[in-house]
Order: structure tokens, then sequence, then C-alpha cells
């Protein structure tokens, strides 16, 4: 297998672009990769293109890459789709680099896309949890209930797919347990949305830009307990696209490469409590490809639909011991200034979260960060970056998950 760079990324800013369309969306991003790299469409020999939801939201199915691809003129060439829920994206990065890892391409694209609002907010919501089991779906409505706070006006269930992802009452379920066995503090899930949208002011890619206090971030409307509005992602539209080439031949396009030094892609599997689960099997798996440990990294971006969602992650990827996210994020250790800042991009919760799009978006980041191109936002020095990103749940844990480790 043949080391692996990225010479070039691009990216929408993500958001509500109802005027717009995803090819409207994906030529920007295309465009803004190929640009960063220096090259022309025709030196692309494979594409693999990311989305989820396209076809519950638009009516685009089967050939959706082609579909937007060719509208600005790249053809004749594999376009391979694929969709794996919020890991869309990430699985396509990940088949780029096996491209040419393999040998069998010099330079692929990767993109990600995805219009996720609709005027009929109910339709969004209900794309979003189709990435569960659905023959399962009453089943897992009525564990929600019956786990929520009777103070939770909503009975954790009703509303849930229709006026807001069930997805946040499956985060706010996991956060109650999280609480409940090592003591960890509604508070210190505010802490994570704090910083994030902190981070996501300094981003001119994010949806939201605004900054919040801890009290506005635990005042803002309740979602599901011990969620508030502001600890949640929010759906969004966009694009981003990277482009992949063998590591031998990166300096002909770019004088700062950043290399792929571990793509790392997994499904969930029933396991016994006690047994790792996803995250720390894929990233274990991701950490021995690059030869690194957590304790090396310099920046993460990684998967925060909600605020414990990244609290959690801490500690699935290493980055602090099992129960000790709490007093992680207390520290400030993943804030910008800390020792390993996560989410510098403002992560979901900020920057947004068009599902097919967040995992070439994770990648835009680091490899901006690991360039010196990040601004007001920039990680001084970062060399060796993680992006995390999972999507749907199958059983209590992500049904796919992607990690890939990036460095200078």
């Amino acid at each position: 297998m043949r080391d692996v760079a990225i010479v070039g990324v691009g990216m929408t800013r993500f958001g509500k672009f109802l005027d717009r369309s995803m090819k409207d969306l994906a030529r920007e991003a295309v465009d803004a990769a190929l640009d960063s790299a220096g090259i022309e469409k025709r030196a692309i020999e494979a594409a693999v293109v990311g989305n989820a939801v396209a076809g519950l939201i638009t009516g685009q199915e089967c050939i959706r890459g082609q579909v937007v691809l060719r509208e600005m003129g790249i053809g004749g060439i594999p376009i391979i789709n694929t969709e794996n829920a919020c890991a869309s994206s990430s699985t396509a990065l990940h088949l780029a680099w096996l491209y040419v890892a393999s040998g069998m391409y010099d330079v692929a694209l990767a993109v990600g896309m995805e219009k996720l609002y609709h005027e009929d907010k109910k339709r969004s919501f209900q794309a979003i949890g189709a990435a569960v089991d659905i023959e399962a779906m009453r089943q897992i409505m009525d564990l929600m209930a019956a786990s929520a706070p009777k103070r939770e006006g909503s009975g954790g269930g009703e509303g849930a797919g229709e006026k807001r992802s069930m997805f946040m009452d499956l985060y706010a379920m996991a956060a109650r347990g999280h609480m409940a066995r090592y003591g960890t503090t509604k508070e210190q899930f505010a802490r994570v949305a704090v910083k994030n949208h902190y981070h996501g002011s300094l981003n001119p890619h994010a949806q939201y830009r605004e900054r919040y206090t801890l009290e506005e971030i635990l005042a803002s409307p309740l979602v599901a307990e011990p969620l508030t509005r502001l600890m949640c992602s929010p759906i969004g539209d966009g694009a981003a696209a990277a482009i992949i080439v063998p590591a031998d031949k990166a300096r002909q396009y770019t004088s700062k490469p950043v290399f792929i030094r571990a793509s790392v892609v997994g499904s969930g599997q029933d396991h016994v409590p006690g047994e790792p689960g996803i995250t720390e099997r894929v990233s274990h798996r991701a950490y021995e490809m690059a030869g690194v440990t957590p304790r090396d990294l310099n920046v993460v971006e990684l998967h925060d639909a909600s605020a414990p969602a990244e609290l959690v992650l801490y500690e699935e990827l290493g980055l602090c011991a099992p129960g000790e996210g709490g007093k992680l994020i207390d520290t400030g250790f993943t804030e910008l200034t800390g020792p390993t800042p996560v989410n510098t991009s403002g992560g979901l919760i900020s920057k947004g979260h068009p599902i097919g799009a967040t995992g070439v978006g994770q990648v835009c980041e680091v490899f901006w960060q690991l360039r010196g191109e990040c601004g007001d936002r920039q990680v001084p020095g970062a060399k060796l970056g993680l992006c995390e990103n999972g999507g749907g749940m199958l059983r209590g844990e992500a049904a796919a998950l992607a990690v890939h480790i990036l460095s200078t």
C-alpha cells in the first residue's frame, strides 16, 4: 500500500439554503478543492460521493454522485456513491484513500453533500430518524419514554422524529446514564457547548457564529433532559470536498501536503458489557496504523451531535479515562488554548451538521489546522490531527464509524 496525501480541500459554509440545489453546493466545494490543489477537473481519475438522505428529502436516488458531478463537467470516470448515515462522506474519503493507496488511481476526489432543510421540517427529522433499525422503532420510542424524567414535559418520546431529531432523545438518555454512573453534571455538558459555540464564532464556514455563556446555554429551551437547544447540533445544508494523491507525488501540487496516516471504517457489533464499543475499536486500529497515541494529538474534530456525545467521546477516544470526561472539560483541556483542542471548527453544534457532508467537513478543518491556515482559531504548531465521525445507531452505539488521522 502506498502512502497517501491530501493536497486540496474546499467546503461551503454550512447553513439553511432553501434556494440552493445540491448541485450548486457541491460545485462550490469541488471547485474550491480543485483550486486549493491547483489541478484541473480532467486530472481526476475517480470520485467517491457521500450523501445520506437526498432520496428522502429531494427524491434523488441511485445516481446522486453522477447527477451532481456530471453537471460540473466531471464524467467518464468511476463515480461511487456511499450512503452510511452521518459517516457517509468520511466513508467516501476512506474509499478514495483506498483507491490511491492501492495504486489503482493517482488522483481521487472525495465529496460529501447534503440538502437537509425542507419546507416541512417534519420531513427532515423523519429522514434523520431513518438511521436506526426501523423495525425496532416502536421499541426504541418506548424505551426513551420510559427512561425520561417525569419533569420532562415531552415524556421523552412525544415529538421525537417530528418536532426534533429522535437522536437527541437517544443522546439525552445516554447522558442521563453517564450522570448516574459517574456523577457528570448538566453544567459540564453545557461547558462543551460554550466551548464549541466560541470556536464556531471564529469560523467563517460555521452555520452559527454566536457566543454564549454557561448560563445562556443552560437557560435555552429544553429539548430532552438534560439537553437544551444550544447543546444540540442543528440540521443544515452544505458540501465539502478533498483531493487525494500518492504521498510521493503530493509536492507536485502543493508545498504543504497533509498526509493520511490512518483511515479506518468499522461498524457496530453485539458485545457484552465491558467489551470495547465501536469507537474504542476503530480508534485503536487507527492509532496502531498511524503509530501514535491519543497523547500525541494536537487537534481533534469529533462527532458532537450533542454536547454529551462529545464528552463521552473524550473517554472512548482515549483522551481521558472512563468517567473522566466531565473533569477534562472543567480543566479547559479541550479548549482552543488547551493541550488538545477539540472541535476548533465549532463542531457539529456550531459549524453545523449537513449529515452527508459532515465527515469531509471535519477533514477540511484539520487540513487547514495542520497547514496553519485557520486564522483566529489556529492551534499553534499543530502537526497531528484526528477526525472521528459516527453514523446512525444500532443497539446503543453508532452503526458506522470512521476515524482518520492526518499529519504534516
